[in-house]
């Protein structure tokens, strides 16, 4: 059976990084003679310019028709002025909200050869191996309303969740912790807000359900500091929406590049999306030196938890580790015993492991 991917590149260098995926994954169709169906669609800035809208009808329909999206990235200064409706990071709000993509998956995983380009001392972060579990589709980011009023003057942000909402990606998290080492972390604002203190509630509940994982309810404050100076302490990290955006670019410093974090956006029942977790690096674009490798080890996650091709995403992965042993690095990844390559020939390195 043939899967159905759709690409969504969108802006920046999301073209480069995504394109550099779909040649990885026909070195997988050829490989394990697993056929995959392409098709490209717009979102973000791109499809303002060409539909007036971050997110055409078209795009989305063929999203939820497909078995799995990857996504490149979206936004850059061209559209920072437009209204707040033709903003690219719309598009990409909405593709979540429209698939029901709740659960956000973030592993953050160092390699040993790339320690080096962390701005943190290489003692603190050896052995780092975490995953944060991000809540997607609600919070402040779609809470209503949000607006200014006064004139002007004076806005209003709404922090709203269900508990229906929390108990899935609470759910999710203590499922993904018993898969690991079993120790969640859940990190909220309990002291504070009434949203985090329902939640706090929820993972107590949910305590009784998996007897075997050990749980630590962290405040987000303490939480970022601790993930700075002691990240080996975590396994498992669960929070809410724009807790998890801030702490998990946090921890992309681990790996000393964003260019190297995948991510998996997943619906309870249906199509996941998959993106690297950088954004489209406007300042770089059509230089051809951008790093794939995120975007690459997304695919690799798409693999496991879309298609369940194991043992195919595992050859991705192992053929990545192999490159990055070998010393090779792109721009962003400075190594002064290593060889620089380009987003092409990093590329072709990792399709010639596989």
């Amino acid at each position: 059976m043939t899967g159905k991917i759709v690409l969504l590149p969108g802006d920046g260098i999301g073209a480069e990084v995504i394109y550099a995926a779909k040649d990885v994954l026909e070195a997988i169709t050829k490989k394990y003679n697993k056929p995959f169906e392409f098709s490209s669609y717009d979102i973000g800035g791109v499809a303002i310019d060409n539909h007036n809208t971050p997110l055409p009808d078209e795009t989305v329909k063929a999203c939820k028709n497909a078995d799995a999206v990857l996504l490149g990235a979206v936004g850059g200064p061209k559209w920072d002025n437009n209204p707040s409706d033709l903003r690219p990071e719309r598009g990409l709000l909405g593709i979540r909200k429209a698939l029901d993509l709740y659960a956000n998956l973030r592993p953050v995983k160092g390699f040993k050869k790339l320690l080096h380009a962390s701005p943190l001392k290489e003692e603190i972060i050896q052995g780092s191996d975490l995953l944060i579990v991000r809540e997607l589709t609600g919070g402040l980011y779609f809470g209503q309303p949000s607006e200014r009023f006064d004139n002007g003057n004076a806005v209003v942000d709404t922090l709203a969740y269900t508990r229906k909402e929390m108990e899935r990606i609470i759910d999710k998290a203590f499922q993904s912790a018993e898969l690991r080492n079993k120790q969640l972390t859940s990190v909220d604002k309990a002291n504070v807000l009434e949203s985090s203190k329902l939640w706090r509630e929820i993972v107590e509940e949910k305590k009784a359900d998996y007897p075997n994982v050990t749980v630590d309810h962290v405040l987000v404050d303490a939480a970022a500091m601790k993930l700075i100076t002691n990240p080996t302490q975590f396994d498992v990290i669960v929070t809410e929406n724009m807790f998890g955006d801030i702490l998990s670019d946090e921890a992309s410093v681990l790996t000393g590049s964003l260019g190297m974090l995948p991510s998996a956006s997943l619906a309870e029942d249906g199509v996941g999306l998959y993106e690297p977790a950088h954004g489209s690096a406007p300042d770089i674009a059509g230089k051809g030196i951008a790093n794939p490798i995120a975007m690459i080890l997304s695919a690799a996650m798409m693999l496991r938890y879309s298609f369940n091709m194991n043992e195919e995403a595992q050859a991705i992965e192992d053929a990545v580790e192999k490159i990055v042993n070998q010393n090779y690095y792109t721009a962003d990844l400075k190594n002064d015993n290593g060889e620089l390559v380009n987003t092409t020939e990093m590329t072709q390195l990792i399709v010639d492991a596989i």
